[in-house]
């Protein structure tokens, strides 16, 4: 007979599954999807790319979510002949959990795209991590939490790219910039943004004693030509500089590396993965639209949340989460509460959990 265990994860995801469909009204997905399809349909919209463009993006996403609910719906309805003839076959076992891994898998992913429905939430992202005070500590921890979000982006097989990196002169870095390219990575990495609180015995002092650094995390969405952001020329300061990371020999020989300073705003943006100056230069400009357009939309939501007496404080300087390897191994995330003993797993880049809890905590 199947054990209770199996029951209970079944029961709990086969409600978890009915209550994210619920707040899904499959109806308009059909109806919007059939507009996009009839507008598609007409040779007209083919004059302007951009237009046909966005609209082959949106009814994609119609598209997937649609699957999504029959695929689902297909999977537990098979588990649900599968436990009936477990009863008389226990060979039924394997395929039963089988189903249930599918089906947990699919409505985790479910649950994030019903969450990421905000503008650029399916766009990929830039990420940037600066280290507190505390010099060669906390720059240490900088490349920490690069290592554990570059082994998280490797996990989800997205692309990466380091834009910008500055090394640290004994250990760590004291800045990188790293873009993440995949669906979806702007949505979930971005109540990442804020400071994050490492308490450990430092490596670096040789009297064992334990230390607290403290290193900010930014992100912000890919959003290529999506908007116009007016940048003014005279508004710009553009430095050039010898790149000093990898890129074969032409890449440390030139000046090729490029910073653009915005000065009204006093925003800096930096690259120097390209082997041109010219080609660092527009992935900086992307850059620097992406974070001008970040700024505004922080700015409003300052001012939507003191009109509506909003608690949830997701200002990129707060002190978000906290990794204690002394005298005792937690992470807790200090806006949600959740929290795991689990240290070595979180640095090695499984922080799933973490991002599913800031997202039904922000979006719900």
């Amino acid at each position: 007979m199947i054990d209770y265990e199996i029951k209970q994860k079944y029961s709990e995801l086969f409600e978890k599954f009915n209550s994210i469909k619920d707040t899904v009204d499959c109806e308009k997905l059909n109806s919007d999807l059939k507009k996009i399809e009839e507008e598609l349909s007409d040779p007209s919209v083919w004059g302007d790319q951009k237009k046909a463009a966005d609209l082959g993006v949106k009814a994609q996403h119609l598209r997937d979510n649609i699957s999504m609910v029959s695929n689902l719906d297909s999977i537990f309805s098979d588990l649900d002949v599968a436990l009936e003839l477990e009863e008389e076959d226990e060979s039924m076992i394997d395929t039963i959990n089988e189903l249930l891994e599918a089906a947990q898998k699919k409505v985790y992913d479910f649950e994030f795209k019903v969450l990421l429905n905000d503008k650029f939430d399916r766009n990929s992202a830039f990420v940037s991590i600066h280290p507190g005070a505390g010099g060669t500590e906390s720059q240490d921890w900088a490349s920490m939490l690069l290592r554990m979000y570059l082994r998280w982006a490797e996990m989800n097989n997205y692309k990466i790219n380091v834009v910008d990196e500055q090394p640290g002169e004994e250990a760590g870095i004291k800045s990188v910039t790293f873009k993440i390219t995949g669906e979806y990575v702007y949505g979930k990495m971005k109540y990442e943004s804020g400071v994050h609180r490492l308490v450990r015995i430092s490596p670096f002092d040789s009297n064992s004693r334990r230390h607290t650094s403290f290193a900010s995390l930014s992100v912000f969405p890919d959003i290529n030509d999506e908007i116009e952001i007016d940048i003014k020329s005279e508004d710009l300061r553009i430095d050039t500089y010898r790149a000093s990371g990898a890129g074969g020999q032409h890449v440390n020989k030139t000046d090729s590396a490029v910073r653009i300073t915005h000065l009204p705003t006093g925003v800096v943006v930096a690259c120097q993965i390209e082997r041109s100056q010219h080609l660092n230069k527009a992935t900086a400009m992307q850059m620097l639209k992406a974070k001008l357009y970040s700024l505004e939309m922080e700015k409003k939501q300052r001012e939507k949340k003191k009109l509506m007496g909003n608690q949830k404080d997701i200002a990129w300087g707060s002190q978000i989460r906290s990794y204690v390897f002394m005298p005792y191994t937690m992470v807790k995330d200090h806006r949600t509460d959740y929290e795991t003993g689990n240290i070595n797993a979180v640095m090695d880049g499984y922080i799933d959990d973490f991002i599913e809890k800031e997202l039904l905590y922000f979006c719900k």
